[in-house]
């Protein structure tokens, strides 16, 4: 096992990973921007880093300033959290050339899955349902690209294959449309992405969004940890989500994990990693892979019991999973909230100094924050600034604990999105459970401020 771990992130996630490693009795390093110099994380920290300022790409997006921090601290080890270089495999591969160990997948595996049409080849291969669409990244004769569409079916999705987080997509309902929409989002996708391969795919229109949570190491063993629901979305951005995912049928849910889970060892991955998925009519379609620790791992931590985290850890350093998937048992259900400093109807981020700063408390109730009283959330950042995440035997009982949590939950001197929560949690569409991925951005406009 490492001795010294360096933690490349910031913010909850960088707090998660040193508790992690805290519990486990290796020493964590961090690595904080001069506008996190007062971060919990660092405050809490053995060993700190300044590696530069605000700007993520003069600090938090430094491959040589986090690899020369852990050559003059001694770290072993690298763990990139979620977000910034999580998923960059440039940057796994210069961990590994440096004499580190990489704690996430092989660079191979990160590049095969960063792009969308290796991914959804790989997949196919591998035998996991994907979105019927056009076989690989669509070439520049505008007949192929209709006669495609044509054979998929209207309305479709254009997609760049170097995108994520929302961006980089549109939908063409008409044929007219089409050649237009391939034009510029090949434009966007060069420009945004560094890559303007785009491919094509059937749009659904109502589906939910379904996720996998897999594990695999490096001796050809793999388990998926059920999964879940993360429809509450907003442009593409997930604000709540819950496991397992309402009204879906185990044995639907057990077929699609053993699927996930052989290609984990077709692929030889390793590692955690998210197969996300578009669930529409009693059917699961592959979108995307993210090979990394998700922003939502807790809810399934809290059904399953499993350090997410700690697993990434023990992989890495070459153990063998503990358990098979027999042996993972899902108990109750739970749900996180993300909490954001942001306006709550209007959605501007609202940096500033948090003068009061009270968490929720009580049975089944987590919190994952880097927040405190006086601290100063930076202008710099994704305005996320905690979790609360509940767990309850039942969905009912889990829902309740949560509108309790966000009652209890003082936050003053900055705005958040408390309010939103405490008003979805008593919605009857979401209390139904099942909504689709669109449902929140049409609840909001019946209900704008």
């Amino acid at each position: 096992m490492f001795k010294k771990i360096l933690i490349a992130n910031r913010g909850e996630i960088a707090l998660r990973i040193q508790r992690a490693c805290r519990e486990m009795g290796i020493k964590a390093v961090v690595v904080y921007s001069e506008a996190d110099r007062d971060a919990k994380y660092v405050r809490l920290a053995e060993e700190a880093v300044c590696i530069g300022p605000a700007a993520s790409s003069l600090s938090y997006l430094s491959m040589p300033a986090i690899i020369a921090t852990a050559e003059v601290t001694d770290a072993e080890a690298i763990h990139p959290g979620y977000g910034f270089l999580s998923e960059n495999a440039d940057f796994a591969e210069r961990v590994e050339q440096s004499g580190f160990t990489f704690i996430g997948p092989t660079p191979e595996s990160i590049r095969i899955m960063g792009d969308k049409v290796s991914a959804k080849q790989a997949m196919i291969k591998s035998g996991v349902p994907c979105v019927p669409g056009s076989e690989g990244a669509l070439n520049d004769d505008p007949k192929e690209a209709i006669r495609q569409a044509r054979a998929i079916g209207y309305p479709v999705i254009i997609k760049a294959a170097g995108g994520g987080g929302g961006r980089g997509m549109r939908v063409v309902h008409t044929e007219a449309a089409l050649i237009n929409a391939v034009q510029m989002t090949r434009a966007e996708a060069g420009a945004a992405f560094g890559n303007p391969a785009v491919y094509m795919e059937k749009f659904l229109e109502n589906p939910r969004h379904v996720e996998i949570q897999v594990l695999a190491d490096e001796h050809r063993n793999a388990v998926y940890l059920g999964e879940r629901d993360c429809s509450m979305q907003r442009r593409h951005q997930k604000i709540i989500e819950e496991a397992p995912a309402p009204g879906i049928a185990r044995r639907l849910i057990e077929k699609i994990g053993d699927r996930c889970a052989a290609a984990c060892k077709k692929v030889g991955y390793r590692g955690a990693g998210t197969f996300e998925f578009l669930y529409e009519n009693g059917e699961f379609y592959f979108i995307e892979m993210n090979t990394r620790v998700q922003v939502e791992h807790p809810v399934t931590e809290m059904v399953t019991g499993i350090d997410i985290v700690q697993m990434q850890i023990r992989i890495a350093a070459g153990e063998k999973l503990p358990f098979t998937q027999r042996q993972i048992v899902n108990r109750g259900h739970a749900i996180e909230c993300r909490i954001n400093a942001e306006d709550p109807w209007k959605f501007v981020p609202s940096p500033g100094r948090i003068s009061m700063w009270h968490p929720p408390g009580g049975p089944g109730v987590r919190v994952d924050s880097h927040a405190y009283t006086n601290y100063f959330v930076p202008p710099n950042y994704d305005s996320m600034i905690g979790k609360i995440i509940v767990h309850g035997d039942t969905r009912e009982q889990a829902l309740a604990r949560m509108r309790t949590a966000l009652q209890e939950t003082v936050v003053e001197g900055i705005q958040t999105n408390i309010p939103l929560h405490r008003e979805l949690m008593v919605d009857k569409g979401f209390m139904a459970g099942g909504t689709n991925i669109h449902y929140l951005e049409g609840w909001l406009e019946q209900h704008r401020r």
